[in-house]
């Protein structure tokens, strides 16, 4: 049994880096002793919870006054962003002096220079930026990156990056030279009794209630929809994080002024898989999405998936099913309802046991 460090920003967010931080400590109790360090106000057994996800045996430390700056930068964050560059900084400030006390570190918040060998679990990356963006990266990106960041080009043997699709994969590797083993996700299979011609011909939008998911432009899209003749409606459903609370109030009055629109905020497990089985669409609106955790799903409850064409999403949906803009979304949905065919189905490529199983053997294998 080794001592295993995990890593993880903030749990604050609730999306899809969180699922894979909580499944990561649940693939590893059993067999290690594992401490989470993380700095949040969200309580992990809690967010655990409603990703089904067990932590039984996971020992939680945050820094003193951890609530404090969580709040504060989630009361910050609608004018000055989500900050996850500088929250790992703090993290890593925390952590890094205590980590001569653990056998190997997993970071479930990106990479990280770290004194013990690691396993590094990247859903973007967030340092180094400037080699990937030029000009455009963050002003601070450098900042960041000296005080945290691995020099690019001197990642070693001590380390084993991780990629959660082969878009992010490719990003990584232009940053640092080398090229991360993908991943994927941990997406939990969905059962549905209803056939496909038993579903409502409507749209069930998931995940973080949160600009760059651009919930108001999905709105959009079926409004425009809606106006070609198919009476198609929408469910937007999601965490309603405090960061994004400016956001999620502009989102849920479109919704009110709209009766074939609604939203519904932090609901149960039970009620998603009832409304992704009962539904035959599916629609992201993120451009460049890392991965889309909530896609997977959609495509494992047997949906129609549209997705932006870009990101790693597009490694989960069927080819003719990516749109460059909102009014080729428009087309593309208003024709599958004019047709609305079944999709493909496909295998457990994200099943959690998969996953499970290659943390487990990447985290051993560095360990020995």
């Amino acid at each position: 049994m080794a001592r295993v460090a995990v890593l993880h920003n903030t749990l604050d967010f609730q999306g899809g880096a969180d699922a894979v931080c909580l499944a990561t400590c649940e693939a590893l109790q059993a067999d290690h002793e594992v401490t989470l360090f993380t700095i949040s106000t969200t309580a992990p057994r809690e967010l655990a919870e409603r990703f089904d996800v067990s932590l039984e045996d996971v020992t939680v430390r945050m820094p003193p006054g951890s609530g404090l700056v969580a709040r504060g930068l989630s009361g910050l964050a609608p004018w000055v962003g989500a900050q996850l560059a500088f929250r790992t900084v703090l993290l890593h400030r925390f952590a890094r002096p205590r980590l001569q006390d653990f056998d190997v570190a997993v970071s479930t918040a990106n990479e990280l220079s770290l004194p013990i060998p690691s396993v590094q679990y990247i859903h973007q990356p967030q340092f180094n930026r400037r080699r990937l963006e030029g000009r455009t990266a963050d002003r601070l990106d450098s900042i960041w990156s000296h005080l945290a960041g691995p020099e690019p080009g001197a990642i070693d043997g001590s380390t084993t990056l991780l990629a959660n699709s082969e878009w992010t994969a490719d990003r990584v590797e232009a940053i640092y030279d080398t090229r991360p083993a993908v991943v994927y996700p941990p997406v939990e299979p969905i059962e549905c009794e209803e056939s496909w011609k038993d579903r409502e011909p409507g749209i069930v939008l998931l995940g973080r209630l949160a600009p760059d998911k651009r919930i108001l432009e999905a709105i959009s899209l079926v409004d425009a929809v809606r106006e070609q003749g198919p009476e198609v409606h929408l469910h937007i459903v999601g965490s309603a994080p405090r960061a994004y609370r400016r956001y999620v109030a502009r989102v849920a009055w479109a919704a009110q002024d709209r009766p074939h629109v609604t939203l519904e905020r932090n609901v149960s497990r039970e009620r998603v898989e009832g409304l992704l089985c009962s539904h035959r669409y599916g629609l992201n609106m993120k451009a460049g999405e890392h991965f889309g955790m909530a896609v997977a799903e959609y495509v494992s409850a047997g949906m129609d998936a549209f997705v932006p064409a870009s990101g790693g999403q597009q490694e989960i949906v069927q080819d003719d099913r990516t749109f460059t803009d909102l009014d080729e979304a428009v087309d593309l949905v208003s024709e599958a309802l004019r047709r609305p065919d079944a999709p493909a189905r496909y295998g457990d490529r994200f099943h959690p046991d998969r996953f499970a199983a290659s943390i487990r053997q990447h985290v051993n294998q560095t360990i020995d």
